[in-house]
């Protein structure tokens, strides 16, 4: 597997993992990758630092196997699924709306939707609790 480091044209950073180099070429071309934080297509890949690959310092000394990976993706699959069938959908208004919950403005209830960078850093320094969603997983149509 090869691991990109990924972003948005809104300036998210993510990671993309692909079989080999030209799955990320082609899944590019077709639009088939898509920023976790706000839906946009518009991908590009940064500069990242090579990793050595088998050192167990990267792993906290576990080596992940194939089997691993597909049970945490499958977790964060669950939690993803169970945030969006049981909080509210604020969209672009997250932000303002987690305010207003953190500060006794509206009503106390489980909710999830975009923010900016911005956004998130000024929540953040104010004590608003938030995280972000795991990624929706790749549809098998759009991955190799």
């Amino acid at each position: 597997m090869i691991k990109y480091a990924l972003a948005c044209d809104q300036g998210h950073p993510f990671e993309g993992w692909f079989s080999v180099s030209a799955d990320y070429d082609d899944q590019r071309e077709r639009d088939a990758i898509e920023c976790p934080y706000c839906g946009s297509r518009a991908i590009a890949k940064q500069i990242m630092a090579p990793a050595i690959s088998g050192t167990k310092a990267q792993t906290g000394g576990v080596d992940a196997t194939p089997q691993m990976r597909a049970m945490m993706m499958e977790a964060m699959g669950r939690v993803r699924a169970h945030v969006e069938e049981n909080y509210d959908y604020m969209g672009d208004s997250f932000a303002d709306e987690a305010r207003a919950i953190h500060e006794g403005r509206s009503e106390e209830r489980g909710i999830y939707g975009e923010a900016t960078p911005a956004e998130v850093k000024s929540l953040v320094e104010d004590g608003v609790p938030v995280a972000p969603l795991p990624a929706a997983p790749a549809k098998k149509a759009d991955v190799n």
